[in-house]
């Protein structure tokens, strides 16, 4: 499978930095990858905090992997045993083609400590410290305030598959968290959006584009999906918000 083949050669080019583990999140992580439209979100401990040069090094590693099947959805985040127990340091991160620096959420900590797939080294539970149930619902419930419900407001992104996709699965996800004090994967999330009164049409939509053959896109249906996505996004997220605030 491609997916392998990329993450045997990024691991192989890896080693020379002595990673103390490697764990994939997520879909790659929660057994819910789809090759091709899933990313691969992974995470890195690496023996001391990132310089110049590590910074460099990640780089030229990340480049000559460009031309590698899938190799624009490898995300890795290189944290530190020095840093890794800080939910507010920003780490250097590889992803969409380029490195910056950005905190590791209290859902992927969690996410890693609930199903992380260990792919060299120690396991979560050993270098991770645990996510506090208040800490991660306070994340969960801001983020679907501060971002997702203003992202709403912006009529031009919701013709796009991927903020349908992932506005609709995010809040089913954090409805769940809230209530359950679980996290769940996105297929399951899928099947939580009907009971919360989600549109049957656009529920439809993404579970053929995800698990099955989607039609072709048509201009009349992604602008009555945009519309129908933010009729109901827009007071479903006021009202959990409401509701565990």
């Amino acid at each position: 499978m491609p997916t392998d083949a990329l993450l045997d050669r990024f691991l192989t080019g890896l080693m020379p930095l002595g990673p103390a583990a490697v764990w994939a999140h997520g879909s790659l992580g929660g057994g819910d990858y789809q090759e091709g439209l899933s990313d691969l979100d992974l995470i890195a401990v690496l023996p001391r905090p990132a310089t110049a040069r590590t910074a460099w090094r990640l780089g030229l590693l990340h480049a000559r992997l460009r031309d590698a099947p899938l190799a624009g959805r490898l995300h890795c985040t290189y944290l530190s045993p020095d840093t890794v127990a800080d939910p507010e340091q920003r780490h250097l991160t590889w992803a969409h083609r380029q490195l910056f620096k950005r905190t590791v959420t209290p859902v992927t900590r969690r996410e890693l400590h609930s199903f992380g797939r260990v792919l060299h080294g120690a396991p979560p539970g050993l270098l991770l410290p645990p996510v506090p149930d208040a800490e991660l619902a306070a994340y969960v419930l801001r983020n679907e305030r501060d971002y997702w419900r203003q992202a709403v407001r912006r009529a031009e992104l919701w013709r796009e598959d991927v903020w349908v996709d992932l506005g609709l699965l995010t809040f089913a996800r954090a409805t769940v968290t809230l209530r359950d004090g679980r996290l769940i994967t996105k297929r399951e999330a899928l099947a939580e959006l009907p009971g919360l009164g989600a549109p049957v049409e656009v529920v439809e939509d993404i579970a053929r584009r995800r698990y099955g053959t989607p039609a072709p896109p048509a201009e009349e249906w992604t602008a009555r999906r945009a519309q129908l996505t933010r009729d109901y996004l827009g007071p479903a997220i006021d009202t959990l918000v409401a509701s565990y605030s």
